[in-house]
Protein backbone atom coordinates (compact mmCIF):
# COMPACT_ATOMS: atom_id res chain seq x y z
CA UNK A 1 0.00 0.00 0.00
CA UNK A 2 1.64 3.45 -1.08
CA UNK A 3 2.21 5.95 2.25
CA UNK A 4 -0.60 8.75 2.30
CA UNK A 5 2.14 11.15 0.16
CA UNK A 6 2.80 9.04 -2.11
CA UNK A 7 -1.06 8.94 -3.00
CA UNK A 8 -1.37 12.54 -2.54
CA UNK A 9 1.74 12.97 -5.01
CA UNK A 10 -0.04 10.43 -7.78
CA UNK A 11 -3.34 12.87 -7.63
CA UNK A 12 -1.41 16.07 -8.37
CA UNK A 13 -0.12 14.27 -11.53
CA UNK A 14 -3.71 12.98 -12.36
CA UNK A 15 -5.21 16.78 -12.04
CA UNK A 16 -1.65 17.97 -13.90
CA UNK A 17 -3.43 20.47 -16.49
CA UNK A 18 -6.63 20.05 -15.56
CA UNK A 19 -6.86 22.30 -11.88
CA UNK A 20 -8.83 24.41 -13.54
CA UNK A 21 -11.45 22.36 -15.15
CA UNK A 22 -11.73 20.58 -12.02
CA UNK A 23 -12.15 23.93 -9.58
CA UNK A 24 -14.88 25.23 -12.14
CA UNK A 25 -16.65 22.08 -11.74
CA UNK A 26 -16.51 22.16 -7.92
CA UNK A 27 -17.66 25.76 -7.77
CA UNK A 28 -20.57 24.65 -9.45
CA UNK A 29 -21.47 21.35 -7.76
CA UNK A 30 -21.50 23.22 -4.88
CA UNK A 31 -23.32 25.94 -5.55
CA UNK A 32 -25.98 23.78 -7.05
CA UNK A 33 -25.86 21.95 -3.74
CA UNK A 34 -25.95 25.22 -1.42
CA UNK A 35 -28.96 26.50 -3.85
CA UNK A 36 -30.86 23.70 -3.25
CA UNK A 37 -30.23 22.51 0.48
CA UNK A 38 -30.14 26.01 1.81
CA UNK A 39 -32.66 27.99 -0.68
CA UNK A 40 -34.79 25.51 -2.03
CA UNK A 41 -35.10 23.57 1.34
CA UNK A 42 -35.34 26.74 3.41
CA UNK A 43 -38.35 27.91 1.14
CA UNK A 44 -39.73 24.30 1.23
CA UNK A 45 -39.45 23.67 4.81
CA UNK A 46 -41.57 27.59 5.65
CA UNK A 47 -44.00 26.94 3.20
CA UNK A 48 -44.77 23.18 3.13
CA UNK A 49 -43.73 21.87 6.61
CA UNK A 50 -40.47 21.70 8.27
CA UNK A 51 -38.07 19.07 7.46
CA UNK A 52 -39.56 18.79 3.72
CA UNK A 53 -36.05 20.70 2.77
CA UNK A 54 -34.07 17.98 4.24
CA UNK A 55 -35.77 15.45 1.91
CA UNK A 56 -34.21 18.05 -0.94
CA UNK A 57 -30.11 17.64 0.42
CA UNK A 58 -30.95 14.14 0.18
CA UNK A 59 -32.35 13.99 -3.07
CA UNK A 60 -28.61 15.37 -3.87
CA UNK A 61 -26.74 12.09 -3.18
CA UNK A 62 -26.62 11.29 -6.89
CA UNK A 63 -25.41 13.97 -7.77
CA UNK A 64 -22.63 13.90 -5.35
CA UNK A 65 -22.02 10.76 -6.58
CA UNK A 66 -21.72 11.81 -9.60
CA UNK A 67 -19.26 14.83 -8.82
CA UNK A 68 -16.98 12.37 -7.14
CA UNK A 69 -17.12 9.64 -10.58
CA UNK A 70 -15.41 12.52 -12.89
CA UNK A 71 -11.95 12.16 -11.15
CA UNK A 72 -12.26 8.07 -11.91
CA UNK A 73 -13.33 9.22 -15.37
CA UNK A 74 -10.32 11.69 -15.20
CA UNK A 75 -7.58 9.26 -13.85
CA UNK A 76 -8.67 6.89 -16.65
CA UNK A 77 -8.01 9.66 -19.42
CA UNK A 78 -11.78 10.74 -20.09
CA UNK A 79 -10.84 14.13 -22.18
CA UNK A 80 -14.24 15.15 -21.04
CA UNK A 81 -14.40 14.02 -17.34
CA UNK A 82 -14.97 17.42 -15.64
CA UNK A 83 -18.16 17.79 -18.34
CA UNK A 84 -21.43 19.50 -16.25
CA UNK A 85 -23.28 16.36 -17.58
CA UNK A 86 -21.49 13.76 -15.05
CA UNK A 87 -22.87 15.67 -12.32
CA UNK A 88 -26.28 14.28 -13.31
CA UNK A 89 -25.03 10.29 -13.87
CA UNK A 90 -26.13 9.44 -10.41
CA UNK A 91 -30.08 10.36 -12.01
CA UNK A 92 -29.61 7.90 -14.81
CA UNK A 93 -29.03 4.80 -12.50
CA UNK A 94 -31.39 6.60 -9.87
CA UNK A 95 -32.81 3.92 -7.98
CA UNK A 96 -29.60 1.87 -7.50
CA UNK A 97 -27.38 5.19 -6.88
CA UNK A 98 -30.04 6.46 -4.60
CA UNK A 99 -31.33 3.84 -2.43
CA UNK A 100 -27.69 2.63 -2.06
CA UNK A 101 -26.01 5.89 -0.84
CA UNK A 102 -28.86 6.77 1.28
CA UNK A 103 -28.59 3.03 3.23
CA UNK A 104 -25.04 3.68 3.61
CA UNK A 105 -26.17 7.27 5.04
CA UNK A 106 -28.58 5.40 7.47
CA UNK A 107 -26.29 2.72 8.50
CA UNK A 108 -23.22 5.78 9.51
CA UNK A 109 -25.96 7.85 11.17
CA UNK A 110 -27.23 4.44 12.97
CA UNK A 111 -23.64 3.54 14.32
CA UNK A 112 -22.54 7.55 15.18
CA UNK A 113 -25.98 7.43 17.48
CA UNK A 114 -23.89 4.67 19.83
CA UNK A 115 -20.78 6.50 19.56
CA UNK A 116 -18.91 8.51 17.66
CA UNK A 117 -15.94 6.69 17.19
CA UNK A 118 -17.63 3.47 15.76
CA UNK A 119 -19.20 6.15 13.41
CA UNK A 120 -16.26 6.76 11.57
CA UNK A 121 -14.53 3.38 11.91
CA UNK A 122 -18.01 2.70 9.73
CA UNK A 123 -17.90 5.50 7.63
CA UNK A 124 -14.38 4.54 6.94
CA UNK A 125 -15.24 0.91 6.43
CA UNK A 126 -18.21 2.00 3.56
CA UNK A 127 -15.20 5.03 1.75
CA UNK A 128 -15.46 2.75 -1.14
CA UNK A 129 -18.99 1.81 -1.90
CA UNK A 130 -19.73 5.01 -4.35
CA UNK A 131 -16.75 3.69 -6.41
CA UNK A 132 -18.20 0.35 -6.64
CA UNK A 133 -21.13 1.43 -7.75
CA UNK A 134 -19.33 3.03 -10.86
CA UNK A 135 -17.43 -0.92 -11.51
CA UNK A 136 -20.04 -2.90 -10.56
CA UNK A 137 -23.29 -2.31 -12.23
CA UNK A 138 -24.73 -5.21 -11.13
CA UNK A 139 -24.26 -4.34 -7.25
CA UNK A 140 -26.60 -2.28 -4.86
CA UNK A 141 -27.56 -1.73 -1.42
CA UNK A 142 -26.11 -4.66 0.94
CA UNK A 143 -23.93 -6.20 -1.81
CA UNK A 144 -22.16 -2.75 -2.63
CA UNK A 145 -21.50 -1.72 0.83
CA UNK A 146 -20.61 -5.05 1.83
CA UNK A 147 -18.06 -5.36 -0.69
CA UNK A 148 -16.57 -1.78 0.64
CA UNK A 149 -16.14 -3.18 3.95
CA UNK A 150 -14.11 -6.14 2.59
CA UNK A 151 -12.15 -4.08 0.60
CA UNK A 152 -11.38 -1.57 3.75
CA UNK A 153 -10.77 -4.78 5.81
CA UNK A 154 -7.26 -3.70 7.48
CA UNK A 155 -7.09 -0.55 5.25
CA UNK A 156 -9.32 1.87 7.02
CA UNK A 157 -6.71 3.80 9.58
CA UNK A 158 -4.34 4.11 6.23
CA UNK A 159 -7.33 6.25 4.96
CA UNK A 160 -8.53 8.18 8.29
CA UNK A 161 -4.47 9.23 7.87
CA UNK A 162 -4.51 10.36 4.07
CA UNK A 163 -7.65 12.30 5.96
CA UNK A 164 -6.00 13.74 8.29
CA UNK A 165 -3.31 14.86 6.41
CA UNK A 166 -5.73 17.71 4.24
CA UNK A 167 -6.30 19.13 7.48
CA UNK A 168 -3.48 21.74 7.44
CA UNK A 169 -4.90 22.53 3.81
CA UNK A 170 -8.13 22.85 4.85
CA UNK A 171 -7.20 25.27 7.57
CA UNK A 172 -5.17 27.38 4.97
CA UNK A 173 -8.21 27.06 2.81
CA UNK A 174 -9.89 29.09 5.83
CA UNK A 175 -7.71 32.45 5.19
CA UNK A 176 -8.63 32.57 1.45
CA UNK A 177 -11.71 33.23 2.59
CA UNK A 178 -12.99 29.79 1.24
CA UNK A 179 -11.91 29.88 -2.08
CA UNK A 180 -9.13 27.66 -1.79
CA UNK A 181 -11.61 24.67 -1.31
CA UNK A 182 -12.28 24.49 -4.58
CA UNK A 183 -8.93 22.91 -5.25
CA UNK A 184 -8.68 21.30 -2.19
CA UNK A 185 -11.68 19.08 -2.98
CA UNK A 186 -10.43 17.78 -6.34
CA UNK A 187 -6.92 17.60 -4.43
CA UNK A 188 -9.34 15.15 -2.01
CA UNK A 189 -11.12 13.62 -4.73
CA UNK A 190 -8.03 12.43 -6.97
CA UNK A 191 -6.77 11.15 -3.65
CA UNK A 192 -9.51 8.98 -2.72
CA UNK A 193 -9.51 7.58 -6.60
CA UNK A 194 -5.75 6.68 -6.52
CA UNK A 195 -6.45 5.26 -2.68
CA UNK A 196 -9.30 2.94 -4.35
CA UNK A 197 -7.35 2.02 -6.70
CA UNK A 198 -4.79 0.57 -4.71
CA UNK A 199 -7.36 -1.31 -1.92
CA UNK A 200 -9.34 -2.92 -5.46
CA UNK A 201 -5.68 -4.02 -6.48
CA UNK A 202 -5.12 -5.99 -3.73
CA UNK A 203 -8.61 -7.12 -3.07
CA UNK A 204 -8.81 -8.42 -6.47
CA UNK A 205 -5.31 -10.55 -5.59
CA UNK A 206 -6.49 -12.02 -2.27
CA UNK A 207 -9.70 -13.25 -4.74
CA UNK A 208 -7.65 -14.31 -6.80
CA UNK A 209 -5.40 -16.21 -4.24
CA UNK A 210 -8.61 -17.52 -2.22
CA UNK A 211 -10.22 -19.11 -5.91
CA UNK A 212 -6.51 -20.77 -6.43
Amino acid sequence: MLKASEIRSLACTDLKGRWLEAAMLTFVYMLIAACFSSVIGGVLDLVIHKGVGSIVSILLLPMGWGYAMTFVFNRRGDSNAFGLGHLIDGYKDFERIFMTLLLQLVYTFLWTLLLVVPGIIKRLSYAMTSYILLDNPELKGNAAIERSMAMMCGHKMQLFWLYLTFIGWAILCIFSFGIGYFWLCPYMQASMVRFYEQVKGEYGQKCCCACA
